[in-house]
């Protein structure tokens, strides 16, 4: 039995007991080996040697992550979290502001809105108050100010 040699050479080896690789051609050696010396001595003749790390194999992974750069696993049933934890609030506001503007500007453009309430309900969105081109729909309608 070498479970002695075994716990020192992984003390030494500053390593757990499973990472120590005993030499099957030199098994006599390392159960004469009793002290600390004459493992340490063993190893320096590399008969006691420390196993490599077994790492995780990231293929999979890229693979996968690969796909989804293409738009692939990415449908609703894979979503975790509300539309804010994967999109952050800011992206979500410019998104929102920026079609806003565009319909006002479209407007404005089409003879629709006077210079006074274009600018009036330009600084309603960008206060916040219209979440969306319906919401913005809506209080012109209620207003009077349009007519769909």
């Amino acid at each position: 039995m070498l479970k002695t040699q075994r716990r020192i050479a992984a003390e030494l080896l500053k390593c757990g007991e499973n990472r120590v690789w005993f030499d099957p051609e030199r098994l006599e050696d390392i159960s004469a080996a009793i002290t600390r010396e004459d493992i340490r001595r063993l190893i320096d003749e590399g008969v006691i040697k420390k196993k490599p790390m077994k790492g995780q194999n990231r293929y999979r992974t890229k693979v996968k992550l690969e796909a989804k750069k293409k738009g692939r696993h990415r449908g609703p049933g894979s979503r975790k979290g509300k539309k804010t934890a994967r999109m952050g609030k800011k992206e979500r506001w410019i998104m929102t502001i920026r079609a806003l503007r565009k319909e006002l500007r479209k407007l404005k453009a089409e003879g629709k809105l006077d210079a006074h309430t274009y600018r009036n309900l330009y600084i309603r969105a960008k206060g916040g108050q219209f979440k969306s081109k319906h919401q913005l729909y809506l209080f012109m309608e209620e207003r009077g100010i349009l007519k769909r």
